[in-house]
């Protein structure tokens, strides 16, 4: 048994290493891994197709037949076929604006005005596919129904959404502050009262049945069931779509065609009043465009005249018709500008005089005076009186005035009233007020933006402004001309004199101007007509005014319309002679030479005066939908009307065209249809498709011949197609369809009825006439055609020379059978009933179905013709499409088989066609790239369209022809991805059908029969890994691109096979393309999964079956995929909770990987190397594919685990390799961390960040601008770490800029290139859209975790049936804690632990024999659960933690391996958990000690006091916490703690291990490098010792001996004895460090923290202890890595000479009770370099200030003894000083580097001055000094920073021993400066300043004077005397040499400051030359006395300053 563990145990581990040595290897090429892993298995029965190839596919229609469904109805029945209703043609009539319609009612018209009202009433003709919404184009997850569809989600209760910011329970922190700060002296605290608070606190609730011996199978349904219930139905609803562009695959409809206007503005006339009112004034008012010079509307006139004065004109005026009371106009303006007024002109009746002498009244007399002019008005009314009554009929000219209609609109806009009144006037000396008004307004609106003309332009939205017009201009009688008004509106806008030249009439008109509402009430057309809503024709109407458009308007018409506006423009007498008075102007109609034909409409008329020639000049303008006003339109339509009408001649205009001619005038004229102009070809272009449409299905009869336009018409099509296209280029969709011609398709276009004299198929077909030949293409082929057909074709044999059919035929044929007649009739596939026509001929008359017809001239046409085709191809494809479906339609055979639908030679046409354009595609892709890919869409529309009314199997089969061409061309192509590209867009659009599913056939026989346990014989066979059943044979088809699957499921074996190509990690040059192809495979399954038609879960299976390889293209990508485990660590979570890769969950919180990286291994290299990023070596790192990628893949392989059927999933899983089992769970492992919930804080924080779009963005325009990027780069790029750590983006996800036309994204970045930054989105979300985002990606993180332990189920399955696949069960352990460690939901974990203890009650030995590590793990997870604020999760992790306790007590009547686990976990969740609340797992503790107590079975066993003995010890752990946390904020006082545990931990090596490891983490976090480095050496240490014991290598450590070097504190690590702790003991020291890796790891770690630290001499300690182990066992690689390390570190000892800083220390003491334990302690703190006294003074008052309170806290400034006594018992006093390293004179020798005068320091020193009474300063005689030496417990550093003072001595020097260690000092330093190399004159001149010129107190000479000048009388001083006198000796000495030096140093600038210098020290010299040579007798007699009595001098006073 133990062998076989053995080998199964070695194969998991090697199993990612595998993996990836094969991808690397020999598998590379194959995108299919499970084929090639599996090959001897899989020998399939079919041939094998590569790849790269297409596959035939199935026929269809006949396997549809063979194979009948065993179901008859049901929701299955509706995948086979595709449903009856499925294409509807609907005849929906149009909308008519107009109550009446405005059509004529005359029963005889002209033909062409016939049809043109034909054209304008009839119905629309639609094509419907009903369930087009359900293809991918309209797919709700890419819409905004998203949201809804997410309606009433539960919210998921996360404990990282839950848990408190730490306010909640801030209050408390603070109350134990403040509390006592002590912690018992024992580590741990009283058993009795830990205990006692554990029994009185509650437990959670328990699980019923928890303890029931209930059989694994049973537990299992239960465990599915509760997993299955309640789950959400749609994944991808969850899911957000990837950010594309509009999917390509979405044809929009086209917009209803109807009547153009532009905007629309609404005027309204109020009043018009004058200051006098004397006689009828009438108004009217135009738009005009200045810039055009063009009256752009018809005048409207309105009368705001008064009852009395209408009643003077009652005997003139005719009772008015309602229409003309109009005060309200609507004016429409296509082309709104700067340029356009609104002019208003003014006439009154005609009256005698000129304008001038007219208007005088109006500007002479004020309102104001009316009773004072009160007779001269009365003349004037009587003369005006008078006027009406002779010439009411007639009007004058009198005045006008305009209004700037930009102004009007801008100025509204900007005004912040709702309605503004703005008052218009003018005076003559203040210029006009336009001028005034447009300066001030242009110039504010420059101000708030500077627009050009045409932008600001917008008529749509302006506030409705109310103006008042003050002034009018007098008409000037001879400016009445448009010119001359031109001239003056251009004055108007620019201040000129002209204008004030005008003279002014004061008048008040007021106006509204508003923007006209959508459907005004009472509104009448240009016609007149009303239009609908006019409830009440009694009131006033407002009128539409026509727009005579400034530039041409491309709209076609589709209302009637014929008006005539006439206007009289001018009339000239100026050269006749004679008076011309009087003269009156009549123009009339006539409809014929006779006067008495003139017609009753009275206009002004025209007349010819003298001799013909014109006097007067008159404007006809003709609005009208009837007469095209081109002379070569109306020349077609004559043509083809008098062909209708059978009328001959022809006239046209002054031609007459004879039969004979006519059928050349009528080619000529189609071909002329190209020269006409634009805007009436597209006013008139439904007509005129119509009728070339008909031209080509009806060709006419002329002269008896049947003459054959099609070529022509088809010729004319496509020109006019182009034109459009080129010339409307803002009209076309994404696709380049023009609008105007998709609305012709879908609304208009309908097969014209070719039957003579009867109405066509449907409502108001095109009516037609006998003239016409009517029936199929006759036997004889006309001429014309035989030519045509010269072009030979490959696949259709064209028989030139037609054979006249029999006799018998004819008869047939005319009796009336449909027979079907191949031989001749090459295009037709039936003929009709011959008409008389036949007789009049002699022939057999034709008819064309319009789709034969335009296939086969688009297949023969070549040249140019072809080339335009192709270039509007989307056009005649659909033309084609809404034909054929016409046809089936009229013929009833919209039910028929879909093999007889059509002729053979129709489709042979189509195949021709497709080929030649799929080789049209493949040949110019790289030149007419824009072209191309419209072709391809086109194309690809074209087959999506067919799939739905032809035999599909022909339709695959012509996929395939396109697919055959399109791989034939790669292969030769240096860079495939434009084309690869292509092919995804013609895939992806023809995939979007609605019935895409049924298409690919989902019930076909792929599927194994559904027997729910796999068959014996696959089991049995299985053990072997091949599989020789054929039943298996099935499954692997399914869940491979096998041949059978790529023929059944043809469409869907397409998209799988590009995913598969493209993802391999060997394809060259695709790896732009992923993002394209991911996308396409999540869009078509999130619109699967929304489909309403697959919501049945058992349909659903069958869908998912299309997807099944999709597995094993996703497991072939694991290498490749974004590691999104990697995130983890950089979010800050502890590692511990979150596991660091699959390396090793480390306890520490130093981070495994970046250890490793120092290392330059891993450390644990037994366990599988997990990380998903292939290693290095594999040199293929470029392919990585995004986040969003990877993302898109993952939750597209959830869904079809999600969705498949689990039956045949467990199947295929028991056919796998454990290799491949374990890729799978690799997958799953990386899901889970992919969709781990964020968090709500995630949420908001990154909608405070500029998210990733905007850098991804950036990224990739940055590429775009740098051009391609290779790999190569990439990687550089990514090691200087330019790419942010975010997303690394990749080259995988942005196709090098050459290559990529055809991917989206770089479509989109020339879009966005300049302007990426304003509008990447709008950021700050509101609070309820984060809610929202937070509660779905809280269900999807669920839902995405509840599938992945699904297939775990289901793999746990197949290891139960197979017996041999237990290493397995180690990887879905894995899976399942790592998702234990992610953020989860309560819902998720509940079933978690559900399935874990089921896994536990399996397969026990799995966790307690073999997977150690995963049990430490194990325990971890559930602790931390159980520690949760959220009870369910709680009661769930206690009730699973009590099982593992009590099954691994079932195992061997002990369960120390859980116990010991158990504390560890506890421990280091306690060391590095931030918000980990004890109370909550106290609860947990208490709910397992119920369990014990309930546990009836084990009560007689010593289970329940284990159980209790092990919750007491976690509980005092726990304790210890609460503790821990008091101190969260003070780090020493927290490590002391965590130290202090570790301590109590003695003699438990692992739990010891743990905490040692907590506080290393602790350091590194605070950067204490050193500290961190020395707790990982004191780990090594203990692991050494423990090693020691159980095995003997000679070349491992001799326990912590080995370590002295290191450290000296090492040695606390010694076992404490033998007997306390054995390491065999089940248990013990089984934690993955107590082995030699793990005791490489930890010193590799400790190097590399002393190295950060900067302790090089220290790395060389640690890896001396390591080289041995690594010689030992050869591994060269590791000993180089170690000797570069070395090398590093001691160069760098070299480079730092002189530059190193270690620590600075300092002395603090604590004082007063408040401290509670630290009182009265004294600590030698260790700060960072460099720190400042006053900094750690403020630190430690900042600090303790906040704790106690600021008023309580007081730093003692001096380090004088503290006296107790003293001090305020209510205070608490911190004494701060600074103290330096101390050493012996004797220690000096060894240390003698820097390093080692800053390394295990033991000892410090400070002074204190004093003097004897009580000062700390005085006069030298009485100045003494007290030096205090310390003696702390452990050398620094050590694993605190702060230690123990234990010992304390200090020194006390004279006043004379205080002068003697100055003038040392100072001689010192001369000696230093004077040396110093290179010298430093600066430091130099400052010292010998200080010596020699100082003039100083206490200067050199005074001390002298105080010291020396008398011998002193005690005799204890003399020694003292002496040693001073020797002092000076030596300091005049190293003066001199000083000055020597500087002398040689100095610049002849500095010569006098020598001098100054050498007098000043010759004056000192012979100051001091007396006292120095005075010597004290005694001191000289004996000598050798003297040196012994010398020594014991010199330890009393201390000669610090002997370096």
């Amino acid at each position: 048994m133990a062998e076989r563990r053995a080998f199964a145990q070695k194969i998991s581990r090697t199993v990612a290493a595998e993996v990836r040595k094969q991808i690397s290897g020999q598998y590379s090429g194959s995108p299919q891994l499970l084929k090639n892993l599996n090959i001897v298995g899989n020998i399939s029965h079919h041939t094998t197709v590569p790849l790269t190839e297409a596959v035939d596919p199935v026929d269809l229609e006949d396997y549809l037949i063979t194979h009948p469904l065993a179901v008859d109805s049901g929701p299955l029945r509706d995948l086979i076929e595709f449903p009856p209703d499925d294409i509807e043609v609907v005849y929906s009539p149009r909308d008519c604006r107009t109550l009446v319609s405005a059509v004529p009612e005359e029963s005889e018209m002209d033909p062409h005005v016939r049809d043109c009202i034909r054209s304008y009433t009839e119905d629309w003709a639609i094509v419907i596919r009903k369930y087009h919404k359900l293809g991918t184009g309209f797919n709700p997850n890419t819409l905004d129904k998203q949201k809804e569809r997410q309606k009433g989600l539960p919210k998921q209760v996360f404990e990282s959404d839950e848990a408190p910011d730490g306010n909640n329970y801030q209050d408390d922190q603070d109350d134990l502050k403040r509390r006592s700060m002590s912690i018992d002296d024992t580590p741990r605290g009283s058993w009795a009262c830990s205990i006692f608070d554990l029994k009185n606190s509650l437990p959670d609730a328990l699980l019923p049945n928890l303890l029931d011996r209930t059989p694994n199978e049973e537990i299992d349904r239960q465990n599915d069931d509760q997993r299955k219930s309640n789950r959400h139905k749609e994944l991808f609803a969850l899911h957000p779509s990837p950010d594309e562009e509009e999917p390509i695959e979405r044809l929009s409809v086209p917009d209803v065609p109807k009547e153009h206007f532009g905007q629309r503005l609404l005027v309204k006339c109020l009043s018009l009043k004058f200051e006098i009112e004397i006689e009828p004034i009438f108004a009217s008012l135009a738009l005009y465009d200045v810039k055009e010079k063009k009256k752009i509307s018809e005048n409207f006139y309105f009368d705001l005249n008064s009852e009395q004065m209408k009643g003077l004109l009652r005997p003139h005026v005719p009772p008015a018709a309602i229409t003309t009371l109009a005060r309200s106009a609507i004016f429409s303006i296509t082309y709104p500008s700067q340029d356009v007024f609104l002019v208003i002109k003014l006439e009154k009746v005609l009256q005698q005089g000129d304008i001038g002498e007219c208007a005088e009244p109006y500007m002479i007399f004020k309102e104001a005076d009316a009773t004072k002019n009160k007779e001269k008005l009365e003349k004037l009314k009587s003369q005006a009186d008078q006027f009406c009554q002779r010439l009411g009929k007639y009007r004058m000219p009198f005045a006008w005035t305009a209004i700037h209609l930009m102004n009007i609109v801008s100025s509204a806009g900007s005004l912040e009233r709702d309605s503004t009144e703005v008052e218009i006037s003018t005076g003559e000396r203040k210029g006009s007020w336009s001028e005034r008004r447009n300066s001030s307004i242009v110039g504010r609106r420059s101000l708030e933006r500077t627009t050009s003309g045409d932008d600001a332009c917008n008529l749509t939205s302006f506030r409705p402004a109310t103006l008042t017009v003050t002034n009018f201009f007098k008409q000037e009688g001879d400016r009445l001309s448009d010119e001359d008004l031109y001239k003056f509106l251009a004055d108007m806008r620019r201040p000129s004199s002209v204008l004030r030249r005008l003279r002014p009439i004061t008048a008040q008109l007021k106006i509204d101007i508003s923007p006209a509402p959508e459907n005004p009430h009472y509104c009448l057309t240009p016609e007149l007509l009303q239009v609908k809503l006019y409830p009440d024709s009694r009131v006033r109407p407002t009128r539409e005014i026509l727009e005579f458009p400034a530039r041409d308007v491309y709209v076609p018409n589709t209302t009637y319309r014929n008006l005539l506006y006439i206007y009289p423009q001018s009339l000239n007498f100026a050269n006749r002679q004679g008076s011309a008075r009087n003269i009156t102007v009549k123009v009339q109609f006539m409809y014929g030479e006779d006067p008495s034909n003139a017609m009753p409409v009275p206009l002004p008329g025209m007349k010819w005066v003298d001799n013909h020639k014109g006097v007067f000049n008159v404007e006809v303008v003709a609005a009208s939908s009837v007469h095209t006003q081109d002379p070569y339109l109306d020349k077609f339509f004559a043509l083809v009307n008098a062909l209708d009408e059978h009328m001959f001649p022809v006239r046209i205009g002054d031609m007459r065209i004879m039969e004979n001619n006519l059928e050349n005038e009528l080619k000529n004229s189609i071909s002329a249809l190209n020269t006409s102009q634009l805007e009436p070809v597209v006013r008139f272009l439904h007509l005129l498709l119509d009728k070339l449409i008909l031209l080509v299905v009806r060709p006419p009869v002329i002269a008896g011949q049947i003459v054959n336009l099609g070529q022509a018409s088809f010729e004319a099509m496509a020109s006019i197609i182009n034109r459009l296209h080129k010339n409307l280029e803002g009209n076309h969709d994404q696709h380049g369809r023009n609008s105007l011609l998709a609305s012709y398709i879908y609304y208009v276009f309908r097969l014209p009825n070719t039957y003579p004299n009867s109405s066509s198929p449907g409502p108001g077909g095109l009516g037609g006439s006998v003239h016409y030949a009517t029936m199929a293409r006759s036997a004889v082929r006309p001429a014309s055609l035989n030519l045509n057909r010269s072009r030979s074709l490959s696949n259709s044999n064209p028989d030139i020379s037609g054979t006249p059919t029999s006799p018998d035929d004819e008869v047939r044929s005319i009796i009336g059978s449909k027979a079907m007649d191949r031989s001749c009739n090459r295009m037709s596939s039936h003929t009709e009933t011959s008409s008389f026509l036949q007789t009049l001929t002699g022939r057999l008359p034709t008819k064309k179905l319009f789709h034969e017809e335009l296939a086969l001239q688009w297949v023969v046409c070549s040249g140019s013709v072809r080339e335009s085709a192709l270039q509007q191809a989307w056009f005649f494809f659909e033309l084609m499409v809404k034909s054929m479906v016409h046809h089936l339609y009229f013929n009833d055979k919209l039910d028929a088989p879909r093999k007889s639908r059509f002729p053979e030679r129709f489709m042979d046409d189509i195949a021709a066609l497709v080929s030649t354009i799929a080789s049209d595609i493949v040949s110019r892709f790289q030149k007419d790239t824009e072209m191309v890919e419209r072709l391809n869409t086109s194309l690809a529309f074209f087959l999506n369209d067919l799939l739905s009314v032809m035999d599909r199997g022909f339709v695959f089969s012509l996929i395939k022809s396109c697919y055959k061409q399109v791989s034939s061309k790669l292969y030769s192509l240096p860079n495939p991805s434009v084309l690869v590209s292509l092919r995804l867009d013609f895939l992806r659009i023809i995939c979007s059908h609605e019935h895409y599913v049924t298409l690919n056939l989902p019930c076909s026989l792929l599927t194994p029969p559904a027997s729910p346990s796999p068959s014996v014989s696959s089991a049995t066979s299985q053990s072997s890994g091949f599989s020789t059943n054929v039943q298996d044979q099935k499954i692997a088809n399914m869940f491979e691109l096998s041949v059978p699957f790529r023929q059944q499921h043809y469409l869907a074996g397409l998209v799988l096979t590009e995913l598969a190509v493209i993802l391999d990690p060997d394809a060259e040059g695709l790896f732009g393309l992923h993002k394209k192809v991911i996308n396409m495979v999540h869009n078509l399954l999130s619109s699967h999964d929304s489909d309403p038609r697959y919501s049945d879960p058992q349909i659903k299976a069958r869908v998912a079956m299309l997807y099944l390889p999709l597995i094993g293209i996703i497991m072939e990508t694991v290498p490749q995929l974004y590691d999104f485990t990697e995130t983890h660590n950089q979010r800050g979570r502890p590692i511990c909770i979150a596991p660091d890769d699959y390396e090793s969950e480390s306890g520490s919180m130093i981070s495994q990987t970046v250890a490793m990286a120092i290392a330059g291994t891993s450390v644990p290299q037994l366990t599988r190397p997990g990380s998903f990023l292939l290693t290095s070596t594999s040199g293929r790192q470029h392919t990585t594919f995004s986040a969003e990628s990877s993302r898109s893949l993952l939750i597209c392989l959830l869904w079809v685990l999600k969705n498949a059927d689990e039956t045949v999933l467990q199947k295929w899983f028991t056919d796998l390799s454990v290799l491949q089992l374990n890729r799978l769970l690799d997958l799953l492992y990386l899901c889970v961390s992919c969709f781990e919930y964020k968090g709500k804080k995630v949420f908001e924080r990154m909608n405070s960040l500029t998210f990733k779009k905007s850098k991804d963005m950036r990224a990739k325009l940055e590429e775009a601008i740098l051009g391609s990027i290779g790999a190569r780069q990439e990687m550089v790029r990514r090691s200087r770490g330019q790419l942010g750590t975010y997303t690394i983006a990749s080259p995988s996800e942005r196709s090098p800029s050459g290559s990529a036309f055809g991917s989206q994204e770089n479509l989109r970045w020339r879009k966005d290139m300049t302007h990426w930054r304003q509008n990447t989105e709008k950021l700050d979300k509101s609070r309820a859209e984060i809610e929202h985002e937070a509660l779905i990606d809280g269900n999807l993180a669920t839902e995405a975790n509840l599938i992945i332990l699904d297939t775990l189920e289901i793999v746990v399955q197949t290891v139960s049936v197979t017996e041999s696949k237990e290493s397995i069960l180690g990887g879905v352990l894995k899976v399942l804690l790592h998702s234990m460690a992610c953020n989860q939901s309560a819902v998720y974990l509940q079933h978690c632990f559900a399935t874990q203890r089921a896994l536990v009650s399996k397969f026990p030995e799995l966790l307690f024999e073999e997977e150690t590590e995963q049990c430490a793990d194990l325990c971890l997870r559930l602790l931390r659960h159980c520690s949760s604020s959220i009870s369910t999760i709680r009661s769930h992790a206690s009730a699973s933690l009590y099982l593992l306790m009590r099954q691994n007590f079932e195992i061997g009547n002990n369960f120390a391996r859980v116990k010991m686990q158990v504390t560890m976990s506890l421990s280091s969740l306690v060391g590095t958990s931030q918000n980990f609340n004890e109370e909550f797992l106290r609860r947990s503790l208490k709910t397992i000690l119920t369990y014990a107590e309930e546990d009836l079975e084990l009560r007689e066993t010593t289970f329940p006091d284990q159980v209790q003995d092990l919750v007491f010890n976690l509980h005092m752990i726990l304790s210890d916490t609460v503790k821990m946390k008091e101190h969260q904020e003070d780090p020493e006082m927290l490590i002391d703690l965590m130290y202090r545990i570790a301590k109590g931990y003695q003699t438990s090596p692992d739990l010891r291990l743990t905490w040692l490891q907590n506080m290393a983490g602790k350091h590194s976090e605070r950067s204490n490098h050193a500290e961190a480095a020395q707790c990982l050496v004191h780990s090594a240490a203990l692991v050494a010792e423990y090693l020691s014991m159980l095995e003997d290598r000679k070349y491992l450590p001799v326990g912590c001996v080995t370590f002295q070097n290191i450290s000296s504190n090492v040695l606390e690590e010694s076992a404490v004895s033998d007997d306390v702790v054995s390491p065999d003991e089940e248990g013990i020291c089984s934690g993955k460090y107590f082995t030699e890796s793990g005791l490489v790891g930890l010193l590799e770690q400790a190097a590399a923290s002393f190295s950060m630290a900067g302790m090089y001499e220290a790395v060389n300690e640690v890896y001396k202890v390591l080289i041995p182990v690594h010689e030992a066992n050869r591994d060269a690689k590791k000993l180089s890595t170690i000797h570069g390390k070395l090398q590093e570190a001691f160069s760098k000892i070299v480079h730092q000479d002189g530059k190193r800083m270690f620590g600075t220390y300092f002395r603090v003491g604590f004082y007063g009770t408040k401290f509670g334990d630290l009182d009265e302690q004294e600590f030698v703190y260790k700060e960072p370099a460099i720190t400042k006294l006053a900094e750690i003074s403020h630190r430690l008052e900042g600090f303790y200030g906040e704790r106690f309170g600021e008023d309580v806290v007081e730093v003692i400034k001096d380090s004088n003894p503290v006296d107790k006594c003293k001090l305020d018992p209510n205070k608490a006093y911190i004494q701060i000083t600074y103290v330096e390293p101390y050493f012996d004179t004797y220690e000096m020798k060894d240390r003698i580097t820097y390093f080692d005068k800053n390394y295990n320091l033991r000892r410090f020193m400070y002074c204190t001055p004093f003097t004897l009474d009580g000062r700390a300063h005085g006069e030298l005689h009485e100045q003494f000094k007290r030096k205090t030496i310390l003696t702390t417990s452990h050398a620094f550093p050590y694993i605190k920073t702060r230690v123990n003072v234990t010992h304390k001595e200090e020194i006390i020097l004279t006043p004379i021993e205080v002068a003697i260690e100055d003038m040392q000092k100072k001689t010192q330093e001369l000696a230093f400066a004077t040396h110093q190399d290179p010298a430093d004159p600066k430091m130099l001149q400052m010292v010998l300043q200080g010596s020699v010129g100082t003039t100083v107190n206490q200067g050199p000479l005074e001390v002298a004077q105080v010291f020396l000048s008398e011998i002193p009388s005690d005799p204890k001083l003399f020694r003292h005397h002496n040693k001073l006198r020797l002092c000076f000796k030596d300091f005049t000495k190293r003066c001199e040499d000083a000055l020597r030096k500087n002398k040689s140093l100095i610049g002849p600038d500095q010569k006098e400051y020598q001098r100054e210098l050498e007098r000043n020290y010759h004056r000192l010299k012979e100051a001091l030359q007396p006292l120095i040579n005075r010597k004290i007798p005694q001191l000289y007699k004996a000598l050798l006395p003297v040196t012994c009595h010398r020594d014991s001098f010199s330890r009393m006073s201390l000669r610090k300053m002997d370096l």
